[in-house]
């Protein structure tokens, strides 16, 4: 278990702590974890250099954690901690469930109080983060609420009514209610925010930041414009232009096979397609100030949409196919429109098309309070390792882990050879590095996440 954790880097649901002096931070982390995905505080360890070096009084230090949580988070939160032993130490590990809150550190108060986890650091959640975690609570989302600034005249349902034609479908009143694009409140019909955003006539008005802008840089960084649009239509039509602009601005060329020709685009359509649909689908249009935008440089093109992952979600779940849609009508409404197929497979596809094309992975990542796609236009080729590591990979599946002295013997090298190639795996993230020190003669390297790529 504890071999599995030091194979991770800190992150969303993983802190490393040496011990329990700070232990006001330790209960910030637990209320971030619990409120935003879950997670693991790893007492024993050694930040920055992941030295174990355990935890002196495991049992006492159990027994204060476990009261300090019930005295000093609100609601109640109960961690699971166990005692765990690595070689001659013991460690402390505090499993954290996500929980519906917002949880909050009692002597703070329940609004300067709640954290939320962004990257391996832990953030005071704002009002629009807090106003979230409570909607959820409610198991209602910020596009279902009813635009109460807003009349049922104010969306363009003629318009809206024209899309769903297009696809043999009809929007009559009851399928209006049905996709919560309207909502009784206070015996009137108004339209709810997702209405709004997605068809409203004055959206600006009321939403002066749904919109998608859009820059082509020249280079590499965002130093020289070649051109730029501001994107502000009902959000299909907003889906065709945003990815029009891509194909204006990348290359788009014909492939000559033996029988016929084939188009063949910079960047495959279908991974456009869905990056820009995610970004649209899923950022958080309660936050004011930003943007979806999208960039196009000369090896890349970035989609960032305001809003991270909802609540519960992690990118290595996204990556698995989980979804968690953060606004429902829009989710709903595109899904009758036929732009989404198939909850939680936009990732998977962007993944498979771009591998088809021969394409370096795209990225994935949480920035600030912004979640950004990065597909890249450079054409990788399919890396051929030396012997040696393919040789350590299949012992590494076999036994889990190796040390310095197993990997002379298995390559048949000296050990100060094989002890310059391990710690170069290291380096490179390939391999990471298990010990109390950087002299414990018996530190061993098992697989990071990631592996070989």
């Amino acid at each position: 278990m504890i071999q599995a954790y030091l194979a991770r880097d800190e992150g969303k649901t993983l802190e490393f702590k040496e011990n329990c002096k700070s232990i006001q931070h330790i209960v910030q982390t637990a209320v971030a974890l619990a409120n935003t995905s879950g997670g693991s505080i790893v007492i024993g360890v050694r930040d920055r250099t992941k030295e174990v070096v355990g935890v002196l009084n495991p049992l006492a230090e159990e027994e204060r954690l476990a009261n300090t949580f019930a005295d000093g988070i609100r609601p109640l939160l109960i961690p699971d901690i166990q005692i765990q032993s690595w070689r001659d130490r013991e460690l402390i590990v505090v499993n954290i469930p996500h929980a519906i809150g917002p949880y909050y550190v009692r002597s703070e108060g329940s609004e300067s109080g709640v954290y939320i986890r962004l990257g391996s650091t832990n953030r005071r959640a704002g009002p629009e983060m807090i106003a979230e975690i409570r909607l959820l609570a409610r198991n209602t989302f910020f596009d279902e609420q009813p635009c109460t600034e807003a009349s049922s005249e104010e969306v363009d349902f003629r318009v809206a009514s024209e899309f769903f034609a297009a696809v043999s479908r009809p929007l009559n009143s009851p399928e209006r209610k049905s996709l919560g694009l309207v909502v009784e409140y206070r015996s009137r019909e108004v339209p709810t925010n997702g209405a709004v955003l997605l068809f409203g006539k004055n959206r600006r008005r009321l939403f002066p930041d749904a919109t998608i802008r859009c820059a082509r840089f020249r280079g590499t960084d965002t130093s020289r414009f070649i051109d730029q649009t501001e994107i502000d239509e009902y959000f299909p039509k907003a889906v065709e232009s945003a990815v029009s602009f891509v194909e204006r601005h990348t290359l788009q060329g014909i492939e000559i096979g033996r029988i016929r020709r084939k188009e063949r685009s910079e960047y495959p359509p279908p991974a456009i397609r869905e990056a820009i649909i995610n970004a649209v689908v899923h950022a958080d249009y309660s936050i004011r100030g930003t943007s979806t935008k999208l960039a196009i440089f000369d090896d890349r093109i970035q989609i960032t949409n305001p809003g991270l992952l909802p609540f519960g979600l992690t990118i290595e779940a996204a990556l698995s196919g989980v979804s968690r849609l953060r606004n429902r009508v829009i989710g709903r409404t595109f899904r009758e429109l036929g732009l989404i197929e198939q909850w939680g497979s936009g990732i998977g596809r962007m993944l498979a098309v771009c591998a088809e094309a021969g394409l370096k992975q795209p990225r994935f990542e949480e920035i600030g309070t912004n979640f950004r796609v990065t597909l890249f236009g450079t054409r990788v080729a399919v890396p051929v390792l030396p012997d040696w590591q393919n040789q350590l990979i299949q012992y590494l599946s076999q036994k889990g882990h190796i040390s310095t002295q197993e990997a002379s013997r298995l390559w048949k090298t000296s050990g100060r050879t094989a002890r310059t190639r391990l710690r170069k795996l290291v380096t490179d993230g390939a391999l990471a590095e298990m010990g109390t020190g950087p002299k414990d003669p018996y530190r061993t390297y098992v697989l990071k996440e990631g592996n070989f790529e």
